[in-house]
This record gives C-alpha cells, structure tokens and sequence, in this order.
C-alpha cells in the first residue's frame, strides 16, 4: 500500500461505533409526485446493527446508489449516514467491474470466468482510499470500525495508516477462496495486505478463515497460530508498530424474531392459503428463492425439476415449482446471458407442459415485500436451495424460522454455508442432476412425522443463533482484542 500524503486525524468526529459497507443501510423512495424521501434498507445486517448504532453513538460510512451523486452527512432513524460519492465511471469499474466481475466470480470457485482489468483495479483501489477517508473523518478518538465485505478489502490497512487508534473488523459475507484459486489474482499481495490492517476478521465458515490464513502464508509469509498472528507494517524495524489480527468463523443468520412475528399472523397465514388457491390447490409446491445469479444453481434446478416432468416423476396440477429470481446486476454481461437461459428453460418447460388450468413453473423475475416472501414460505412444501457456492445462504434459514408448526422439507446444496449449521436438512449435490432428482422426490414424499423431526432440529439452530447473536460474538471478539490505550 502506498503511504498516504495527509492522515486525517479525529479532530470533529464524534462517533465511537463506525460500521462500513458498499451501500447506506437506507433506499431511496420516489413518490407520484417526483419527491424522494429515505426509508431504511430490509435485511438483517441493518436491522441487527441499528441498536448498536442506537447506543453506541454509531455512524455508517456508504454509498447513496445514486451515480455523481455529491450528498452532505444526514440523519436517518437510528442512523447517522456518511454518503460516499461514486462517480458512473467508478460505478462501472469499481463496482459492475472488479467487485462484481473479478473478485465475485473469483470467490465462487470461477464458475464463471473472472476477468483482470488494470483500469478496474486501479479505481477499487481510489474508491477504497475514498471510503478509508471518510472513515477516518467520522470515527473518533479509539472508535470501533466495523467495515463489511469483499468490495472493501483495502479499507482496513488504509484506515490503519490513516487512524492507528482506531480497533479495526472486517467481515467477509461470500466465500473466500482456496489458494489454488486465489493465486490467479494478479493483485493478491495488495489484497491480503489491505485485509491484514484489521484486528479481527470474521469468515462464514471455518473453510474460509483456513483459506484465507493459508494465503497469507503463501504471499505474506505470515503464519497464524491457533487463529492468531503479529503483523507488521512494512519496514518495521520493531514491534512497537504493530498489530495482533485474529482470524475466526462467524456464521451469519438472520432476524428471527421479525420472520415469526410475520409467520404468526392471520393476515399471513390467509395469503399463504390464498397463493395455495391461485396455484389450483397443487399437492406439493416446490419454491426457489434466488438472486438471478450464477452461482444460485437455477439452471441445475428448472433441468432436474423439468426432467421429472418428463419422467412422468412429478404432473403438473398435482406439482407446481415457484422460482422467485430477482433481479441482479443487469448491466453484467454474464447476468444477461443467464437471465436469457434461465427464462429460456422456463418458456420452453411451460410450453411443452402447461395445461389450460395449470403451469409447469411459476417464474417470477422481481422482489417481493416481506410479508409475501413469509406467506411464500408458509405456502410452500419443499424448499429447494441448490447453490453451486454460497456463504451462507439465509433464505434456506428464513424458511425454516417461518415454519413454527414443523411442516415443510429443506433440500439444502452442500456447497453453502448453511450446510453445516442446518445438517437435518436433505443436503444435495446439485452438480450430480440425478441425485437433485432423487432427493427432490425424497422430499416429497417424506413422511410427515421424520420431515417435523428433521425441521424442529433445523429450528432449534436458528432459533438460537439469530442475527443477533452473530454480531454479539463478533463485536465482543474485537472489543476483547481492544489494547489499554484503545480503551
């Protein structure tokens, strides 16, 4: 990393608890009228830290989503936000591009293939300076900085050079991945040196955490003991300067509490039945909730489900398949040429299957509001998450905390993380199309009284390992690392 010119330094900040991300935790909404107003963001990241923000005096460093979009500091709900501007140039390359064309398809095992552009890395490189500056700005004296995911990886050393003070986490939310594949990124030193600036950094799973110590290993020559290692800035000609970073897993849920308040009223439960009534009353109905992205695995899906059709395994009228796929990253060349295929399978499997009264596959291709993706929940029989590499994957956990009387079956990829805290699910290969075939049939036809079994224990997890739990580990772990003179 190159040395800064001018460090700014805490005079005027005032916020003790300092969370990063690409976006605000807010969206912008626009009226009939052209006016537009602010509400907060859905998700559980945001609904898990806004009471840290609340009472730790906290402030959120972010993008507005707006491109050339210059906005003052503003107030919003619990939050203090601190927009950072990207200019349409930097949306391109920085995000659309070496965050979402480089290190994305990277990160998942190049199912599909990242591409190095010089010009990319160079503004990742401006944009996360910019980010480390405002944070630097915002934070006061001995602050807690809390900075998130893959867009951001240079932040923590920057703003260490920046602010020393400062006591530093990064959190990871995709996968990290083995050397064999990191070690294309012609930028991997710069990398790992950028993450390495933090004090802890948290993984999904512990396959990630090792991934990552091993990397360092390789192309910093620092080694990790029981999850630990001193890092020096470098140059150092002594160990004044610098730093324990912990490396851990910290495996990410979601708001439990919001999902079955949502499941548990009537209004809920009516529009499940209703969804049930407007698909002709199928037998089973099968549902896949995605982003319309590569690595979810729809493709392996809509092939299994549409050659059970064919099998004379499932009939339509008796089965129906809803594949939620929302819109993602629409100017990524790969994600139009998937949407292309995926609807391609879709028009042709209804084409050949559909009757006057029933539909093969019901494809939907936009968000819904909560209260309808819970009542979808609700409504379904067999939940089919078949990712080709996931994090963690939170639908397949929503779907289980939706289900307080026990009902439903989870078919569950191995290759997320959720695999390895939902282990009562029917976990699947989704590579192997036969055995996806067979495993949706399992769960169809599972009985009753092994398929409650299996999910009372699934709920039992999540029940007790919220959203909220995940960030009171992971902040009481960084405060712990806290040195006197940080306190």
């Amino acid at each position: 990393m190159c040395p800064v010119s001018e460090s700014p330094n805490s005079e005027g900040a005032q916020y003790d608890f300092v969370v990063v991300s690409n976006r605000l935790p807010v969206d912008r909404v626009v009226d009939d009228t052209g006016d537009s107003t602010w509400r907060r963001s859905p998700g559980g990241l945001v609904s898990a830290l806004a009471p840290v923000m609340a009472t730790n005096d906290g402030a959120w460093v972010g993008w507005s989503g707006g491109a050339d979009e210059s906005l003052d500091p503003f107030d919003h709900d619990v939050f203090h936000l601190v927009p950072v501007r990207l200019s349409a140039d930097e949306v391109e390359q920085f995000y659309e591009g070496f965050s979402n064309a480089t290190l994305w398809p990277l990160y998942h095992d190049v199912i599909a293939p990242p591409e190095f552009h010089r010009t990319w890395w160079n503004a990742y490189k401006k944009v996360n300076r910019r980010f480390a500056e405002a944070t630097a700005a915002t934070a006061a004296q001995g602050a807690t900085v809390w900075i998130q995911d893959y867009q951001l990886q240079l932040v923590p050393r920057m703003l260490r050079e920046l602010r020393p003070d400062l006591t530093i986490g990064f959190f990871d939310h995709i996968p990290f991945p083995p050397l064999e594949i990191f070690a294309q990124l012609p930028w991997r030193r710069a990398v790992l040196e950028g993450l390495t600036g933090a004090d802890l950094i948290g993984f999904q799973r512990p396959g990630d955490a090792q991934n990552f110590m091993r990397c360092v290993r390789r192309y910093l020559g620092v080694t990790f003991r029981h999850g630990q290692a001193r890092i020096s800035p470098e140059g150092a000609e002594n160990d004044d300067d610098a730093w324990t970073l912990k490396v851990a897993s910290y495996p990410i849920s979601i708001d439990v509490a919001a999902i079955r308040e949502m499941a548990a009223k009537p209004e809920t439960q009516e529009r499940a039945q209703e969804i049930r009534r407007e698909l002709g009353d199928p037998t089973t109905v099968f549902l896949g909730v995605d982003r319309l992205d590569y690595t979810k695995g729809i493709r392996h899906r809509i092939k299994a489900y549409g050659e059970l059709l064919e099998d004379g395994a499932l009939t339509v009228g008796e089965d129906v398949l809803i594949q939620v796929a929302s819109p993602s990253r629409e100017r990524v060349e790969s994600y139009k040429l998937l949407r292309e295929q995926v609807e391609g399978m879709v028009g042709r499997l209804n084409g050949q299957y559909d009757t006057m009264e029933h539909t093969a596959i019901r494809y939907l291709h936009h968000g819904y509001p909560f209260q309808e993706m819970v009542a979808l929940y609700l409504a379904t029989d067999v939940m089919l998450v078949t990712s080709l590499r996931d994090g963690m994957n939170l639908v397949a956990k929503e779907y289980v905390a939706a289900k307080s009387d026990g009902s439903g079956r989870l078919v569950l990829s191995e290759f997320t993380g959720a695999a390895e805290q939902l282990k009562q699910a029917i976990l699947v290969n989704p590579h192997d199309i036969d055995e996806l075939k067979e495993l949706i049939l399992l769960a169809k036809d599972m009985p009753a009284d092994q398929a409650r079994r299996r999910m009372r224990a699934m709920r039992r997890q999540v029940l007790t390992h919220d959203v909220n739990h995940w960030q009171d580990k992971f902040l009481q772990d960084l405060t712990d690392l806290k040195t006197p003179e940080t306190s």
